[in-house]
């Protein structure tokens, strides 16, 4: 499903960063565990396909990403991987329905206003479909943010810090729905954090 290696990676003016092989099996949710400065994200970046490594290979259902052209990658991207991040990333000038409708137009899918309604509805946020990003709760934009990410059925869902900013009932209610969903879209989760809360939701974790 997942696989890298020999990964490595250098931002200017720093030392060049060295990652272990990882190997994660379809529905075999694992968890990217370290503090910050630990290079986590900047290992789920190379896994996703959104930072270029120095060297290295990341493979993906037998695809070598990184031997895909940038326009290759972004579309095998779309097509294939959901994003969560810590913070939504909706386009503020569009509604929640319209930055959906755009994931699907980014993978060349239909735009299906129906699938649009569907999991926005399973999310228990279909009544603010036609809202801005700034008229939502934090809470409210997480949901949208994953509707985002699994409304074209991703097989892998990559998150990053998605339980960072919140307290203890909601962490187990954000762990509990991203489990649920990467069930229900039959997609494996891969999850970057500092947060050891969630640790006992992973049977499999790579500390860093």
């Amino acid at each position: 499903m997942i696989s890298s290696e020999n990964l490595t990676f250098k931002y200017s003016n720093s030392a060049e960063l060295s990652f272990p092989n990882v190997h994660v099996e379809k529905h075999n949710h694992s968890l990217l565990l370290g503090e910050s400065g630990s290079g986590k994200t900047t290992l789920l970046h190379l896994l996703g396909g959104l930072s270029q490594p120095k060297s290295g290979k990341v493979f993906i259902n037998e695809t070598d990403i990184y031997s895909l052209s940038e326009q290759e990658r972004d579309f095998f991207r779309a097509q294939n991987m959901g994003f969560i991040f810590q913070d939504a990333h909706l386009l503020k000038n569009l509604t929640i329905e319209e930055n959906i409708i755009l994931a699907q137009y980014l993978a060349k899918e239909k735009q299906n206003k129906k699938a649009v309604a569907d999991i926005l509805d399973k999310l228990q946020i279909r009544e603010k479909s036609n809202s801005y990003p700034n008229q939502l709760s934090r809470g409210q934009l997480q949901r949208a943010a994953i509707a985002r990410a699994v409304i074209n059925n991703p097989k892998v869902l990559i998150a990053d810090e998605p339980t960072a900013a919140l307290d203890d009932s909601n962490t187990k209610y954000a762990m509990d729905l991203l489990l649920e969903i990467a069930a229900n879209y039959d997609a494996t989760l891969l999850i970057a954090t500092h947060d050891t809360r969630i640790k006992s939701f992973f049977a499999h974790t790579y500390q860093l």
